[in-house]
C-alpha cells in the first residue's frame, strides 16, 4: 500500500538562494524539479503536490531570538550585508524566503501530525548552521530546530529523532539542543578537522541529562558508500533503541561524490538506504511520521539525483 507524502515543489521556496554565483543559488529547486518530474514521481499516485507557507513571527520566535530575527528583518529590506562572517550575505526579501522555508517545514510537521500525511519532503530546507542568535553556513533560519521546537511544545511528543548525513556537521541542531534529552540526534558528516563548521566529533554525544542521546559520526573525506555503510550500522540501532516518535531527517547531497564544496564519495544510494531504513523506523516507532528536508548540495546534477532517490523511497510501500 503507498503513502501519501507532500512534495513542496512551489516557487516561493526557490526564492531561498543567494545571488552572484554564491553556491547555494536560486536556481537548487528548479535543478530538483527537473529530475522529478523526468522520473514521474511528481504524477505518483501517492504524492500531493504542496504550496510553501510563510513562517509567522512567533513560530520563528519558537526558536530564535527576537534580536536576531528583526536584525533580519531589517538587513532583508537594506538588501545588503552579512548575516554572519561571511558566508551568509542578505539579500532583498531574504526575510521572506527564509520564513517561507521555515513555514513550509512546519506546514508538513502540522499534517503530519494531524494524519493529513504520512511523510513529506522539502528540497529547500535542513538548514541546520543557524544557532537561535546568528546565521551560519548559508543558513538564515533554522527550520530544523524550529520543527523540533513545535513537535515539543505544540505536539508534547517526549522523543524527537534527527538524522542528518550532509557533508557538514549540523552544528545549529547539535548545539541548540546538547543538553535536551529529548531530542535524539545522528549526524553522519565530513571529519570537521577538513571542512567547515569544524564540529561533531565522536566525543560530543550530548551533554548533562542528554549524555548519550546524540551520535557523531564523524568519516574522513573521499568517504564512500562502504563507510557510509559502516557508520550507518551503528546509527540504525542508535535509533531503534531510543525510538523517536518523529522522525526529521536532513538529507544534504553535498555529502556525494563530486560536490564542488566538499570531499565526500557517497552516490544516491547511501541517501536511498537512509531513507528507507528511516522510514521503517518510523513505522515501527512514530506512526509513519518522517518529514525530509534537502539540506545541502552545490552539484545540480548530484542533488537532483539524491533527493529523487529520498522522494523514491518515501512514495515506496510498506
Amino acid at each position: 500500500m503507498g503513502r501519501s507524502v507532500g512534495l513542496y515543489v512551489g516557487e516561493a521556496l526557490g526564492s531561498y538562494g543567494f545571488p552572484d554565483g554564491h553556491p547555494f543559488g536560486p536556481d537548487r529547486l528548479a535543478a530538483f524539479k527537473r529530475e522529478l518530474e523526468r522520473r514521474g514521481l511528481h504524477a505518483h499516485e501517492s504524492a500531493r503536490l504542496l504550496e510553501p507557507v510563510v513562517a509567522s513571527r512567533e513560530q520563528l520566535e519558537r526558536f530564535h531570538q527576537p534580536g536576531y530575527i528583526d536584525r533580519v528583518r531589517q538587513l532583508s529590506e537594506a538588501g545588503s550585508g552579512l548575516l554572519d562572517m561571511g558566508d551568509t550575505p542578505a539579500f532583498p526579501g531574504c526575510y521572506e524566503a527564509a520564513a517561507a522555508v521555515v513555514g513550509t517545514v512546519l506546514d508538513g510537521v502540522e499534517r503530519i501530525m494531524a494524519g493529513d500525511l504520512d511523510a513529506a519532503f522539502v528540497p529547500i530546507a535542513g538548514l541546520h548552521h543557524a544557532r537561535r542568535e546568528m546565521a551560519g553556513g548559508f543558513c538564515i533560519f533554522n527550520d530544523c530546530c524550529v520543527a523540533i521546537e513545535t513537535l515539543k511544545s505544540q505536539h508534547g511528543l517526549e522523543r524527537v529523532g534527527y538524522v542528518d548525513i550532509d557533508a557538514h556537521h549540523g552544528d545549529g541542531v547539535y548545539y541548540g539542543f546538547v543538553d535536551d534529552p529529548a531530542v535524539i540526534i545522528v549526524d553522519i558528516h565530513q571529519d570537521g578537522r577538513f571542512i567547515y563548521p569544524g564540529t561533531g566529533s565522536a566525543e560530543e554525544t550530548g551533554a548533562g541529562p542528554a549524555a548519550g542521546t546524540k551520535l557523531n559520526l564523524p568519516l574522513l573525506p573521499g568517504a564512500d558508500d562502504a563507510a557510509f555503510r559502516d557508520a550507518w550500522g551503528r546509527a540504525r540501532p542508535f535509533l531503534d533503541e531510543r525510538r523517536p516518535r518523529f522522525f526529521l531527517m536532513q538529507c544534504g547531497a553535498d555529502s556525494v561524490q563530486g560536490d564542488p564544496i566538499t570531499h565526500m564519495a557517497f552516490s544516491p544510494e547511501a541517501h536511498r538506504q537512509a531513507t528507507r531504513d528511516v522510514r521503517r523506523l518510523a513505522g515501527a516507532h512514530a506512526e509513519g511520521r518522517l518529514l525530509c528536508t534537502g539540506g545541502g548540495g552545490y552539484d545540480r546534477e548530484n542533488l537532483a539525483a539524491a533527493w529523487c532517490a529520498v522522494v523514491e523511497e518515501l512514495l515506496a510501500g510498506q
